[in-house]
Formats: structure tokens, sequence, C-alpha cells
């Protein structure tokens, strides 16, 4: 069965978990493992359950994790910074927005 396409030829991945990353629950790290992709970019809802699920799983499996700030969203202020702030200290980095659309220009 063919994966289906979004228009702009991105694939479009269905998860049954929390985590985009957990075994058995996602195509997900088949798909960037074939393709080599090491680093990867979270935006989304809700930055303190499904966002961060994903964060932690994809650091554990070995991948780059980048998790964007204000493109992150939950239901209060103090659960999406407390979420930011445990990514930053112990699974990956988190950056602006703008910072990574910088970071981005930079490798191209």
């Amino acid at each position: 069965m063919a994966r289906p396409r979004c228009p702009t030829g991105d694939l479009v991945v269905e998860k049954t978990a929390y985590s985009a990353f957990f075994p058995g629950r996602s195509p997900l790290p088949g798909l960037l493992a074939e393709r080599h992709v090491d680093t990867i970019v979270i935006t989304g809802t809700v930055t303190n359950v499904c966002c961060e699920f994903s964060a932690r799983d994809a650091a554990t499996t070995g991948m780059r994790v980048l998790m964007v700030a204000d493109a992150n969203a939950a239901r209060c202020d103090q659960e999406h910074n407390a979420t930011l702030h445990t990514i930053h200290r112990s699974f990956g980095d988190v950056r602006t927005t703008d910072e990574v659309i910088d970071l981005i220009g930079t490798t191209s």
C-alpha cells in the first residue's frame, strides 16, 4: 500500500500512540532511517503530551531533537514552559521559529 503524500510531496504518517517514535506505533522512525535523517524539528500540540513524548523517544533512539518554542502549544504557559525546560535540559535543543529558519539558511 502506497503511503499518502501531501500535495508538496511530503510524506503523511499516522501514529497510534502519544509518541511518533514509540516502537511499533508509527512508521516514522523507519522512514527517517531509510532517508538517513538524524535530526528532527518538533512543532505541534500538545507541547507537554505528544510533542514531549516524541522528543523524549526520538532522543532515546539517538536522534538530534530541536523543539520549536513558539511553534508548539499547550493548554497553559506553565505546562508549555515546563516541557521546553525539560527538553532543553535533557533531550535536545529549544529554539524559536526565527532561529530555526536562520539555522536552515546557514546549512543550505
